[in-house]
């Protein structure tokens, strides 16, 4: 037994030690897992989740802290690729025909979601600069559960397309409400301040430079491309343009997101022929999405549904957002005369949360207006990262369930 726990703790080692090795075994276990959970009619994504949360630090320790941040590469790349596709169904045509009622349905479900659960954490005596930074957090939707189960069901027509333009829409009012909401409780916690109306303007700042960034690398992949027609020509300058593109928007603190989607905007409605440029970048998808999965399955602490306080306020965090998510897509579809399947089931999908949260919250605490205010406020931003995780760890395990359910009813009554 002694022997076995020995080599146990060396393979351990060795693999945390090589990173070729650790994104093989992330492969391969994400692989083996997704199989296990379609078997229980759970989506793969769970599987890859479970996958990492096994081999993270929580579990066996093969992927600890400091290898996940050397990994965080596949993350930005896959989070690239999914906003390039999510971008790419921003098509004008098809804007023109259904522009307005993804616009009500996210301003309805944005304002609804930030507002119920602000008076939720207020309700359950959260202090209100922190509640206003949790309604503000909730707002965030994973756009990535819902391209891979989308891509995994080979899902098309009018329900995809509305998915597509909410969870692009939904991605941008966050991080644009969040601005403000940050900007306004700097000046709570800190009435010296003078910051907060420069935040504010910072805000939409950074949401026009990424988008003017994005439009420029779509705009220049165009260009280089449009009389190519190698597809394997074509992938190397898309790639290539896409990557810099994405560690530029990181290094400059703007929002890969946003500047990864607008690329995709511009490239779609530059000429109907970059259609094979989105169609050459599919292959690649499945086992970055794998990848981005079972890395996120490794940050996931379990060990927060063993703390009472936060358990309590977590899952009324999670019961608001979820009911307002839903409550707020479905009257926006039915104030902009939609019906059917599109009214219907179209909130179930916007439930998962994941990484923009994450990095929210992440940016909350590492922020120079936060970190002089620290000591006074440690157990507030302590309770409010664990909140947000706690949500994260229920919804990526639920909410790729309940999109794939969604998702495969619209297609049947379609």
């Amino acid at each position: 037994m002694n022997q076995l726990t020995h080599t146990l703790i060396e393979f351990r080692t060795i693999a945390g030690s090589n990173g070729l090795l650790t994104v093989g075994l992330l492969l391969f276990f994400g692989y083996i897992m997704g199989r296990l959970v379609v078997r229980v009619r759970l989506p793969e994504i769970t599987g890859y989740i479970f996958a990492g949360l096994i081999m993270g630090d929580t579990v066996t320790g093969i992927i600890h802290p400091e290898m996940g941040e050397s990994l965080k590469f596949v993350t930005d790349v896959a989070l690239g690729l999914i906003a390039l596709t999510i971008g790419g169904e921003f098509y004008s045509a098809k804007l023109k025909s259904m522009g307005r009622e993804i616009v009500i349905m996210t301003i309805l479900q944005v304002g609804l979601t930030f507002a119920a659960v602000t008076v939720v954490m207020l309700l359950f005596r959260v202090d209100l600069p922190f509640a206003l930074l949790l309604g503000a957090i909730s707002t965030a939707t994973a756009p990535a559960a819902t391209v891979a189960i989308v891509q995994n069901l080979r899902a098309h027509g009018r329900f995809v397309d509305y998915l597509y333009g909410l969870v692009a829409l939904d991605d941008a009012g966050c991080v644009a409400i969040f601005g403000v909401v940050f900007a306004l409780v700097v000046g709570i916690l800190n009435p010296a301040s003078s910051g907060a109306g420069f935040l504010i303007l910072h805000a939409f700042e950074e949401i026009a430079f990424s988008l003017l960034m994005g439009g420029a690398a779509g705009a220049l992949i165009h260009l280089m491309t449009r009389k190519k027609n190698g597809i394997n020509e074509m992938l190397l300058i898309t790639l290539g343009i896409i990557f810099i593109e994405t560690a530029l928007a990181t290094i400059l603190n703007l929002s890969p997101l946003m500047s990864n989607m607008a690329a995709g905007t511009v490239l779609i409605n530059a000429s109907p022929r970059n259609h094979r440029l989105f169609k050459s970048i599919e292959p690649l998808t499945p086992p970055l999405y794998a990848l981005f999965f079972v890395i996120a399955g490794t940050e996931l602490d379990p060990g927060v549904l063993f703390q009472t306080k936060i358990l309590i306020t977590g899952f009324a965090f999670i019961a608001a957002r979820g009911l307002a998510k839903y409550w707020g897509v479905r009257t926006g579809a039915k104030l902009s005369g939609l019906t059917g399947c599109v009214k219907t089931h179209l909130g179930l999908c916007m439930i998962p949360q994941a990484g923009v949260a994450i990095g929210l919250v992440l940016l909350i605490q590492a922020s120079p207006m936060i970190e002089g205010l620290t000591y006074l406020y440690a157990e507030q931003i302590a309770d409010m990262v664990n909140i947000v995780l706690l949500s994260v760890f229920v919804n990526e395990l639920v909410g790729p369930s309940l999109s794939r359910l969604a998702i495969r009813r619209a297609m049947e009554e379609d």
